[in-house]
Protein backbone atom coordinates (compact mmCIF):
# COMPACT_ATOMS: atom_id res chain seq x y z
CA UNK A 1 0.00 0.00 0.00
CA UNK A 2 1.31 3.35 -0.60
CA UNK A 3 -0.61 6.45 -1.01
CA UNK A 4 2.57 8.79 -2.83
CA UNK A 5 3.47 9.29 -6.26
CA UNK A 6 6.96 9.58 -7.83
CA UNK A 7 8.44 13.43 -8.07
CA UNK A 8 5.25 14.69 -6.49
CA UNK A 9 3.71 15.96 -3.26
CA UNK A 10 1.76 13.25 -1.73
CA UNK A 11 -2.26 14.04 -1.35
CA UNK A 12 -2.27 13.44 2.34
CA UNK A 13 0.62 16.14 2.76
CA UNK A 14 -1.42 18.76 0.57
CA UNK A 15 -4.58 17.68 2.74
CA UNK A 16 -2.43 18.44 6.06
CA UNK A 17 -1.26 21.71 4.68
CA UNK A 18 -4.90 22.52 3.77
CA UNK A 19 -5.72 22.51 7.18
CA UNK A 20 -2.69 24.56 8.02
CA UNK A 21 -3.04 26.99 5.62
CA UNK A 22 -3.16 30.03 8.07
CA UNK A 23 0.22 28.60 10.17
CA UNK A 24 2.17 28.06 6.98
CA UNK A 25 1.24 31.63 5.01
CA UNK A 26 -0.86 33.67 7.27
CA UNK A 27 1.50 34.37 9.91
CA UNK A 28 4.05 35.77 7.75
CA UNK A 29 1.42 38.50 6.46
CA UNK A 30 1.49 41.98 7.41
CA UNK A 31 -2.33 42.08 6.76
CA UNK A 32 -3.22 40.53 10.77
CA UNK A 33 -2.88 42.09 13.95
CA UNK A 34 -2.25 41.26 17.68
CA UNK A 35 -4.95 40.90 19.57
CA UNK A 36 -4.01 42.38 22.87
CA UNK A 37 -5.49 42.00 26.17
CA UNK A 38 -4.35 43.17 29.93
CA UNK A 39 -0.83 43.32 28.28
CA UNK A 40 -0.80 39.92 26.76
CA UNK A 41 -1.39 38.96 23.29
CA UNK A 42 -4.71 36.32 22.50
CA UNK A 43 -5.22 36.20 19.02
CA UNK A 44 -4.49 37.87 15.71
CA UNK A 45 -7.66 39.97 13.85
CA UNK A 46 -7.95 40.28 10.32
CA UNK A 47 -8.40 43.30 8.09
CA UNK A 48 -12.16 42.97 7.41
CA UNK A 49 -12.79 42.58 11.48
CA UNK A 50 -10.84 45.88 11.95
CA UNK A 51 -12.92 47.17 9.88
CA UNK A 52 -16.22 46.44 11.48
CA UNK A 53 -14.30 47.11 15.15
CA UNK A 54 -13.28 50.63 14.69
CA UNK A 55 -16.91 51.60 14.68
CA UNK A 56 -16.37 50.67 19.13
CA UNK A 57 -13.46 52.99 19.91
CA UNK A 58 -14.60 52.74 23.05
CA UNK A 59 -14.35 49.16 23.45
CA UNK A 60 -11.37 48.30 21.11
CA UNK A 61 -8.35 50.71 20.65
CA UNK A 62 -7.18 49.82 16.34
CA UNK A 63 -3.51 51.40 16.35
CA UNK A 64 -1.17 50.83 13.25
CA UNK A 65 0.39 47.67 15.29
CA UNK A 66 -2.60 45.82 17.29
CA UNK A 67 -6.16 45.77 18.17
CA UNK A 68 -6.12 46.07 22.09
CA UNK A 69 -9.12 45.47 23.97
CA UNK A 70 -9.99 48.82 26.45
CA UNK A 71 -7.47 47.95 29.47
CA UNK A 72 -9.86 50.26 31.25
CA UNK A 73 -12.22 47.15 31.62
CA UNK A 74 -10.47 45.54 34.46
CA UNK A 75 -12.17 42.30 35.33
CA UNK A 76 -13.52 38.98 33.53
CA UNK A 77 -17.59 39.68 33.58
CA UNK A 78 -16.56 43.66 32.51
CA UNK A 79 -14.57 42.64 28.99
CA UNK A 80 -17.04 40.04 28.50
CA UNK A 81 -20.15 41.88 28.98
CA UNK A 82 -18.94 44.98 26.53
CA UNK A 83 -16.92 42.11 23.77
CA UNK A 84 -20.38 40.44 23.87
CA UNK A 85 -22.48 43.83 23.10
CA UNK A 86 -20.18 44.56 20.12
CA UNK A 87 -20.56 41.12 18.53
CA UNK A 88 -24.72 41.05 18.93
CA UNK A 89 -24.78 44.54 17.15
CA UNK A 90 -22.42 42.88 14.93
CA UNK A 91 -24.58 39.92 14.50
CA UNK A 92 -27.72 41.74 14.24
CA UNK A 93 -26.20 44.04 11.34
CA UNK A 94 -25.14 40.73 9.14
CA UNK A 95 -21.45 42.38 9.09
CA UNK A 96 -19.85 39.18 9.50
CA UNK A 97 -19.97 35.71 8.22
CA UNK A 98 -18.93 34.23 11.25
CA UNK A 99 -22.13 35.31 13.64
CA UNK A 100 -24.61 33.75 11.32
CA UNK A 101 -23.29 30.54 13.67
CA UNK A 102 -24.47 31.93 16.90
CA UNK A 103 -24.01 29.21 19.42
CA UNK A 104 -25.21 31.04 22.72
CA UNK A 105 -22.02 28.80 24.16
CA UNK A 106 -18.81 30.58 25.02
CA UNK A 107 -15.26 29.81 24.98
CA UNK A 108 -12.63 31.32 27.59
CA UNK A 109 -10.31 33.38 25.81
CA UNK A 110 -6.72 33.21 27.33
CA UNK A 111 -3.09 32.68 26.64
CA UNK A 112 -2.55 28.79 27.76
CA UNK A 113 -5.18 26.18 28.37
CA UNK A 114 -4.34 26.08 32.54
CA UNK A 115 -3.86 30.03 32.92
CA UNK A 116 -6.44 32.25 33.85
CA UNK A 117 -9.61 33.75 31.58
CA UNK A 118 -9.28 37.14 30.28
CA UNK A 119 -13.16 37.03 29.57
CA UNK A 120 -15.97 34.76 27.51
CA UNK A 121 -16.69 35.02 23.81
CA UNK A 122 -19.39 33.35 21.91
CA UNK A 123 -17.85 30.65 20.35
CA UNK A 124 -18.81 31.74 16.58
CA UNK A 125 -16.94 34.54 17.12
CA UNK A 126 -13.61 33.63 18.41
CA UNK A 127 -12.50 32.85 14.91
CA UNK A 128 -12.45 36.47 14.00
CA UNK A 129 -10.02 37.36 16.62
CA UNK A 130 -8.04 34.33 16.11
CA UNK A 131 -8.28 33.48 19.64
CA UNK A 132 -6.85 29.69 20.52
CA UNK A 133 -9.68 27.13 20.62
CA UNK A 134 -9.78 23.58 22.55
CA UNK A 135 -11.58 20.85 22.14
CA UNK A 136 -12.05 17.09 22.45
CA UNK A 137 -12.42 13.75 19.52
CA UNK A 138 -13.42 10.38 19.85
CA UNK A 139 -11.60 7.64 17.52
CA UNK A 140 -14.54 5.04 17.71
CA UNK A 141 -12.97 2.41 16.46
CA UNK A 142 -13.02 -1.60 15.66
CA UNK A 143 -11.04 -5.00 15.34
CA UNK A 144 -12.93 -6.55 12.68
CA UNK A 145 -12.19 -10.35 12.35
CA UNK A 146 -12.02 -9.49 8.34
CA UNK A 147 -11.52 -6.10 7.21
CA UNK A 148 -8.87 -5.62 10.35
CA UNK A 149 -8.92 -2.27 11.81
CA UNK A 150 -11.94 0.22 11.13
CA UNK A 151 -13.34 3.47 12.43
CA UNK A 152 -16.52 5.00 13.05
CA UNK A 153 -17.48 8.67 11.33
CA UNK A 154 -20.24 10.60 11.39
CA UNK A 155 -22.36 12.80 9.11
CA UNK A 156 -23.30 15.86 10.51
CA UNK A 157 -26.67 17.20 10.52
CA UNK A 158 -27.05 19.80 7.25
CA UNK A 159 -28.22 21.77 10.01
CA UNK A 160 -25.66 22.45 11.50
CA UNK A 161 -24.20 25.84 11.94
CA UNK A 162 -21.08 24.93 10.45
CA UNK A 163 -19.85 22.11 8.14
CA UNK A 164 -23.38 21.07 7.43
CA UNK A 165 -23.44 17.35 5.76
CA UNK A 166 -20.24 16.95 6.19
CA UNK A 167 -18.54 13.64 7.21
CA UNK A 168 -16.85 13.68 10.68
CA UNK A 169 -15.21 11.81 13.57
CA UNK A 170 -17.38 9.64 15.54
CA UNK A 171 -17.64 12.00 18.47
CA UNK A 172 -15.99 15.95 18.92
CA UNK A 173 -16.75 18.65 20.37
CA UNK A 174 -15.58 22.22 21.74
CA UNK A 175 -14.68 22.58 25.61
CA UNK A 176 -16.81 25.45 26.52
CA UNK A 177 -16.67 27.70 29.80
CA UNK A 178 -17.32 25.63 32.96
CA UNK A 179 -15.87 22.70 31.31
CA UNK A 180 -13.29 20.35 31.54
CA UNK A 181 -11.99 18.08 29.01
CA UNK A 182 -13.46 15.05 30.15
CA UNK A 183 -16.54 16.10 31.43
CA UNK A 184 -16.74 17.67 27.98
CA UNK A 185 -15.57 13.96 26.30
CA UNK A 186 -18.47 12.20 27.79
CA UNK A 187 -21.00 14.74 27.15
CA UNK A 188 -20.75 14.76 23.48
CA UNK A 189 -20.10 10.90 23.29
CA UNK A 190 -23.77 10.74 24.96
CA UNK A 191 -25.12 13.35 22.99
CA UNK A 192 -23.86 12.38 19.44
CA UNK A 193 -23.00 8.61 19.26
CA UNK A 194 -25.51 7.50 22.80
CA UNK A 195 -22.31 5.56 24.38
CA UNK A 196 -22.99 4.07 27.32
CA UNK A 197 -21.46 4.35 30.52
CA UNK A 198 -19.63 1.33 30.65
CA UNK A 199 -17.76 1.30 27.41
CA UNK A 200 -16.51 5.06 28.31
CA UNK A 201 -14.68 3.45 31.39
CA UNK A 202 -12.64 2.06 28.17
CA UNK A 203 -11.50 5.75 26.72
CA UNK A 204 -7.68 5.55 25.99
CA UNK A 205 -6.46 9.79 26.26
CA UNK A 206 -3.51 9.49 22.70
CA UNK A 207 -2.47 13.02 23.26
CA UNK A 208 -3.22 16.10 21.16
CA UNK A 209 -3.02 17.47 17.78
CA UNK A 210 -2.62 20.95 16.75
CA UNK A 211 -2.98 23.08 13.81
CA UNK A 212 -3.91 26.70 12.48
CA UNK A 213 -6.51 26.78 9.41
CA UNK A 214 -8.03 30.23 8.26
CA UNK A 215 -11.33 29.97 5.75
CA UNK A 216 -13.60 32.58 5.29
CA UNK A 217 -15.19 32.80 8.51
CA UNK A 218 -11.84 33.51 10.10
CA UNK A 219 -8.52 31.78 12.15
CA UNK A 220 -8.76 28.76 13.74
CA UNK A 221 -5.83 27.90 15.78
CA UNK A 222 -6.99 24.71 17.34
CA UNK A 223 -5.55 22.12 19.89
CA UNK A 224 -7.73 18.83 19.87
CA UNK A 225 -7.31 16.61 23.05
CA UNK A 226 -7.61 13.11 21.16
CA UNK A 227 -9.51 9.64 22.93
CA UNK A 228 -9.26 6.35 21.45
CA UNK A 229 -12.19 4.17 21.92
CA UNK A 230 -12.04 0.49 21.23
CA UNK A 231 -16.25 -0.59 20.80
CA UNK A 232 -17.80 -3.94 20.42
CA UNK A 233 -18.19 -5.18 17.39
CA UNK A 234 -21.95 -5.38 17.33
CA UNK A 235 -22.28 -1.49 18.86
CA UNK A 236 -24.09 0.72 16.55
CA UNK A 237 -23.80 4.36 16.99
CA UNK A 238 -26.57 6.17 17.73
CA UNK A 239 -27.36 10.50 17.42
CA UNK A 240 -29.26 11.60 21.06
CA UNK A 241 -29.37 15.61 20.14
CA UNK A 242 -30.66 16.01 16.40
CA UNK A 243 -26.50 16.58 15.09
CA UNK A 244 -26.05 13.62 13.48
CA UNK A 245 -27.34 12.35 10.39
CA UNK A 246 -26.26 9.02 9.87
CA UNK A 247 -22.75 6.85 10.60
CA UNK A 248 -20.80 4.70 9.08
CA UNK A 249 -17.93 2.24 9.40
CA UNK A 250 -14.85 2.29 7.29
CA UNK A 251 -11.89 0.20 7.08
CA UNK A 252 -8.87 2.19 8.14
CA UNK A 253 -7.42 1.90 4.29
CA UNK A 254 -10.63 3.68 2.92
CA UNK A 255 -10.44 5.93 5.64
CA UNK A 256 -7.67 7.85 3.53
CA UNK A 257 -9.90 8.17 0.64
CA UNK A 258 -12.60 9.01 2.59
CA UNK A 259 -10.57 12.33 4.44
CA UNK A 260 -9.23 12.97 0.96
CA UNK A 261 -13.03 13.71 -0.55
CA UNK A 262 -14.73 16.85 -0.28
CA UNK A 263 -16.99 15.85 1.58
CA UNK A 264 -15.09 15.73 5.23
CA UNK A 265 -14.85 18.24 7.59
CA UNK A 266 -11.25 19.71 6.81
CA UNK A 267 -10.87 20.89 10.55
CA UNK A 268 -11.47 17.22 11.56
CA UNK A 269 -8.98 15.35 9.14
CA UNK A 270 -5.67 15.95 11.56
CA UNK A 271 -7.59 13.49 14.38
CA UNK A 272 -7.74 10.42 11.18
CA UNK A 273 -3.94 11.20 10.24
CA UNK A 274 -3.22 11.00 13.72
CA UNK A 275 -5.08 7.98 14.12
CA UNK A 276 -4.06 6.28 11.24
CA UNK A 277 -0.45 6.94 11.86
CA UNK A 278 -0.55 5.63 15.64
CA UNK A 279 -1.63 3.05 14.20
CA UNK A 280 0.74 1.87 11.47
CA UNK A 281 -1.47 2.59 8.47
CA UNK A 282 0.47 5.35 7.70
CA UNK A 283 4.20 5.01 7.95
CA UNK A 284 7.48 5.93 6.66
CA UNK A 285 7.25 2.89 4.19
CA UNK A 286 4.03 4.14 2.57
CA UNK A 287 3.66 8.05 2.73
CA UNK A 288 6.55 9.56 1.49
CA UNK A 289 5.86 13.18 3.30
CA UNK A 290 5.50 10.87 7.02
CA UNK A 291 7.65 13.39 8.54
CA UNK A 292 6.00 16.62 7.48
CA UNK A 293 3.06 15.54 8.00
CA UNK A 294 3.27 14.51 11.61
CA UNK A 295 4.87 17.64 12.16
CA UNK A 296 1.74 19.38 10.65
CA UNK A 297 -0.50 17.69 13.20
CA UNK A 298 1.35 19.40 15.82
CA UNK A 299 2.63 22.67 15.04
CA UNK A 300 3.72 24.83 17.99
CA UNK A 301 0.41 27.33 19.18
CA UNK A 302 1.71 27.65 22.43
CA UNK A 303 4.46 29.87 21.45
CA UNK A 304 2.54 31.42 18.40
CA UNK A 305 1.98 34.40 20.42
CA UNK A 306 4.36 36.08 22.91
CA UNK A 307 2.50 35.73 25.71
CA UNK A 308 3.31 38.94 27.93
CA UNK A 309 3.70 42.12 25.80
CA UNK A 310 3.74 45.39 28.26
CA UNK A 311 6.93 46.20 28.08
CA UNK A 312 6.97 46.15 24.39
CA UNK A 313 3.68 47.65 23.71
CA UNK A 314 4.64 50.59 22.13
CA UNK A 315 6.56 48.75 19.81
CA UNK A 316 3.69 46.56 19.13
CA UNK A 317 1.29 49.41 18.88
CA UNK A 318 3.69 50.34 15.60
CA UNK A 319 4.81 47.37 14.37
CA UNK A 320 2.41 45.38 15.29
CA UNK A 321 2.58 40.99 13.72
CA UNK A 322 6.41 41.01 12.99
CA UNK A 323 7.56 42.47 16.57
CA UNK A 324 4.95 39.59 17.91
CA UNK A 325 5.95 37.09 16.20
CA UNK A 326 10.04 37.53 16.42
CA UNK A 327 10.05 34.62 18.68
CA UNK A 328 8.78 32.41 16.72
Amino acid sequence: MSFENKGEMSRVFKLAQKFNCFYLTGLKSTDYKPFVVEGFQVGLIRQDVMKQLLKYPEVFHVSSGCVELNPAFRDYEERSNQVDKVLKELRAENALIALKGWRDECYNVKTEFNSKSFLKMDRSATCLFGIRNYGVDINGYIKHPIKGLCLWFQKRSPTKQTWPGKWDNMVGGGISVGQGILETVHKEAMEEASVPKHLLKNLISAGCVSFYFESERGLFPNTEFVFDLELPLDYIPENADGEVETFELLSATDCIDKILSSDFKTTSVPIVLDFLIRHGIITPENEKDYLKIVELLHVPLQSIYKRHVDKNINDIKENGTSAILQNI
